[in-house]
């Protein structure tokens, strides 16, 4: 009896832990550092758990970057919630909603560092999707919810030779 009440706990522990997030924190010029030397294609998509666009396309960005297959494309989910949300309502409203992509969490807020190294254009709204290809000189950004359609398009135009 206490084997199998071990086995279960220990069960449990293990299926919790490959299904939990864990979620870094990274700084601006570490997104635009890594924008600057990816060498596959990537999209960083900045998020929050309140942002209803935000969380509506997060599944159709991980369905069709699924179904390239072999396509080597990376997935950065840059979360923006507030400090109290770090680490684990972040974690745990991923987990609710299946996301399975990297996620990481802002830690700088200055709106101003936000603009120069992110882009000239931001507005301050999110969603916000920045597609880069290096290899192609390729560097696409949105600041707002791409339907999935026009997601399908931009990511077929990011993994184009």
């Amino acid at each position: 009896m206490i084997r199998k009440i071990t086995l279960v706990i220990v069960t449990v522990f293990c299926i919790q832990l490959c299904f939990s997030q864990n979620i870094r924190k990274i700084r601006l010029d570490d997104i635009a550092a890594l924008m600057d030397t990816s060498t596959t294609p990537l999209i960083i998509n900045f998020w929050a758990t309140w942002c209803q666009p935000c969380v509506h396309e997060i599944p159709w960005f991980e369905k069709n970057i699924e179904a390239l297959q072999g396509k080597k494309v990376k997935l950065l989910l840059v979360n923006l919630d507030f400090l109290q949300y770090y680490p684990k309502a972040i974690a745990a409203f991923a987990k609710e909603h299946g996301y399975h992509s990297e996620i990481v969490w802002l830690e700088d807020m200055n709106r101003e560092d936000f603009i120069k190294k992110i882009s000239n254009r931001y507005s301050g709204t999110i969603p916000i999707s920045i597609l880069v290809n290096n290899a192609r000189h390729y560097r696409r950004y949105f600041e707002q919810q791409l339907p999935e359609e026009r997601f399908k398009q931009e990511l077929q135009k990011l993994i184009e030779n």
